[in-house]
């Protein structure tokens, strides 16, 4: 079964986007379909290994009602802004209805150079970067956190130059509730568009939270769904790396898998992106990024709200909703960590307790928690002075008598496997040299992290000193 297009987006006035054909590859060559996305998405897996499935997968060939389009966008990068971003490297071929009548964007990520490609950019991804997408994208749906999800990966059969290697050419099918991102809106404003924002609002609105009222309405309904998001993050390691505006999707979604990662030991000021060289970032800065980049688009809707102050004031109280959902979610996710299944703020300090400890002894923030729910000697064996894990677990112990059922609690919130990042970085090496079975043993052990299986045991397991990456790159 082909897709069913209905492209709502390319209705949208001019400006919102360029027309833009999608280049051939000379040899594209399937290396991975999510079959169960594809099933989700009406989708026939047989079709799209087909050789006219997997021309469609490589933009060799569109399929029916496909109308590919690069979206505008604008956003801070690193606090700088830049007016005119959009998509440099992909292509939106068009919203695919699933059978239960949801609507999905249906992307292809490396796929060749748009209008909006900046210098000298050729518009194509490596192999690398597209299957850490693929990997990661799909290990933070199997936590249960909001993602854009990966539909396929093909070989191009073309070599694509970075950094004075030659690597094979790969495209990555990304699936999204869509990619409107705060930048989009920081596109129109910069521009004093008022129309284009009021219809992109109305449009954000009917796509995404019809329920919300205006665009205070929609502010409200974003901070919220980043408060979720942004503490899901948190209680699983993961630390995004690059929370540029462009980066951050109206939807709620995870969205761009550049230079993320996992944490192996617990510091809240981890950075892993190469690019990041002053910790803006970092692993604890993470939800005051977000606020800011809450502000930005409450700044870019500010034309929409009326009156100056008030709507000043009124936007800087809807920002403001996502301290309170975050600390709520915070404080649902660790202290189901820790076996609680209703914490209060009086558990508070127990939780930061642990945490500031684990950071003094730099203990592996997944194999600590994983290890309190199976066997908390385990646990005691992550931290180099054991005395610290004892002091602590003494309370902990004294709190977990008035829960009935913890050890229920922690299997549900601790994974006992993660997207480490020594194992993506040796999948990758493998893929460059032909061999994809890492790629897809990787796929198999992150796909029910929480369920214990002995197949996968090794991927339980925290690098060696030799093995630990210190530095992640953007995707490119």
């Amino acid at each position: 079964m082909t897709p069913t297009f209905d492209n709502s987006y390319a209705r949208l006035p001019a400006g919102f986007f360029e027309l833009q054909p999608v280049d051939p590859v000379p040899d594209a060559a399937l290396v991975a379909l999510n079959r169960d996305l594809a099933a989700r998405l009406g989708l026939n897996s047989d079709w799209l290994a087909s050789p006219a499935g997997v021309a469609m997968l490589a933009g060799n060939a569109m399929p029916e009602g496909g109308e590919p389009i690069a979206q505008a966008y604008a956003g801070h990068q690193f606090g700088g802004f830049v007016p005119r971003l959009g998509d440099g490297r992909a292509v939106l071929l068009g919203e695919v209805l699933a059978p239960d009548g949801a609507r999905f964007d249906l992307a292809l990520k490396g796929s060749g150079r748009t209008a909006f490609s900046r210098g000298r950019s050729d518009g194509r991804a490596w192999i690398g970067p597209v299957l850490r997408e693929y990997a990661l994208s799909e290990a933070m749906a199997a936590l249960g956190v909001p993602t854009t999800r990966a539909l396929a990966a093909v070989t191009t059969g073309a070599t694509v130059s970075r950094d004075g290697w030659q690597r094979p050419g790969a495209i990555l099918t990304r699936v999204a509730a869509s990619h409107m991102r705060v930048g989009t809106f920081q596109y129109f404003a910069a521009r004093g568009n008022t129309d284009a924002l009021e219809t992109l609002c109305n449009y954000a609105i009917s796509r995404h939270y019809p329920s919300a009222d205006g665009p205070l309405g929609l502010l409200r309904a974003v901070a919220i769904a980043q408060g979720e998001l942004i503490a899901a993050w948190m209680s699983f390691g993961f630390v995004h790396g690059v929370m540029n505006t462009d980066n951050m999707a109206i939807s709620g979604e995870t969205i761009d898998y550049g230079p993320c990662a996992f944490l192996d030991e617990y510091h809240p000021r981890k950075v892993f992106s190469s690019i990041d060289q002053f910790g803006r970032y970092a692993f604890g800065q993470q939800p005051q990024i977000a606020i800011w980049n809450l502000a930005q688009l409450a700044t870019s809707l500010l034309p929409l709200m009326g009156e100056k102050d008030a709507a000043i004031e009124a936007a800087s109280g809807a920002v403001d909703s996502f301290i309170p959902v975050y600390q709520a979610a915070w404080l649902r996710r660790f202290g189901a960590k820790i076996g609680l299944a209703e914490p209060t703020e009086d558990d508070l300090p127990l939780i930061h307790s642990l945490l500031e400890r684990m950071a003094t002894e730099q203990a592996d923030f997944t194999r600590v928690f994983s290890a309190l729910r199976r066997d908390p000697d385990a646990a005691r064996a992550e931290f180099t002075e054991s005395l610290a894990f004892d002091q602590w677990a003494e309370d902990w112990r004294a709190r977990l008598q008035a829960e009935a059922d913890p050890s229920t609690v922690m299997a549900r919130a601790n994974p006992l496997r993660i997207a480490r990042n020594h194992q993506v970085e040796a999948m990758i090496e493998a893929a460059l040299a032909g061999d994809y079975a890492p790629f897809y043993e990787l796929n198999a052990a992150l796909a029910d992290p929480f369920t214990e299986d002995a197949r996968y045991s090794g991927y339980e397991t925290a690098p060696r000193p030799a093995e630990r990456v210190s530095q992640t790159f953007c995707g490119t």
